[in-house]
């Protein structure tokens, strides 16, 4: 039997992007499993992605992003799968990425490869608040990981067992895991790399940073990020 990947896509309403968005990641990956964890939506989201090559994982009512990816976090470590890919359902992940991601946890660089829109001379327009999030939250796990980071906010990952079992555990922050993430990956031990990646325009228009939302978001990472440096550093490498 060979090395067993999954897909991971944590989708809410996508009935219009999801049968492309597993149909292009069969054509890169074709070996790999792809899940679509349906979080609670009324369209046919689920039906669509069966019917185009995925599992669905229903979830009875929308839960939000954080806990649609660890429900599909947990499926993966129990179903044995040594690694995973995280991406969004909008579509905006280019899946031609998912193999050099992979890469970087298969050849042990990383327990977590992170894709950066930001490297290698990528650009992707964002609304200012929200860059301006960004960049604050890219210093403070730059500052407190040691190393940089350019694309804090990044929903496109690969991870490893390691990365995994972390993910699946009750350390992730299920609210908003950006920012506070990297940086408890980094004081548990686990390896953290960022991979160049592209990233498409979004074609719904919808956003979870739309509106005020960006303001809000910047207070809760600011005290996840706050909690998490108080917070006595029980976690450690070999925990996982």
């Amino acid at each position: 039997m060979g090395v067993k990947n999954i897909v991971i896509i944590p989708a809410y309403n996508e009935e219009e992007n999801i049968a492309g968005v597993v149909l292009g990641i069969k054509k890169v990956v074709p070996d790999a499993d792809i899940v679509v964890v349906n979080d609670g939506g009324q369209d046919r989201t689920g039906e669509i992605a069966r019917k185009s090559g995925g599992q669905v994982i229903s979830l009875p009512f929308n839960m939000g992003y954080g806990v649609a990816l660890q429900t599909g976090f947990k499926y993966a470590l129990r179903r044995g799968y040594e690694y995973a890919v995280q991406m969004d359902a909008d579509g905006q992940h280019d899946p031609r990425d998912i193999l050099s991601l992979l890469q970087a946890v298969k050849s042990g660089e990383a327990d977590v490869a992170i894709g950066s829109r930001f490297l290698e001379g990528n650009s992707y327009r964002i609304p200012a608040l929200r860059r301006l999030g960004m960049f604050i939250f890219s210093f403070l796990a730059s500052v407190f990981t040691g190393q940089r980071i350019t694309d804090p906010t990044s929903g496109y990952q690969a991870l490893n067992r390691r990365g995994l079992m972390f993910y699946a555990s009750d350390y992730y922050p299920v609210d908003f895991p950006d920012a506070d993430v990297i940086i408890m990956l980094h004081r548990a031990g686990l390896k953290v790399k960022e991979v160049p990646v592209t990233m498409h325009s979004s074609t719904t228009g919808r956003s979870m940073h739309s509106g005020l939302k960006p303001l809000y978001y910047i207070f809760k990472m600011f005290l996840s990020i706050f909690v998490t440096l108080l917070r006595k550093n029980t976690v450690k490498a070999d925990m996982f």
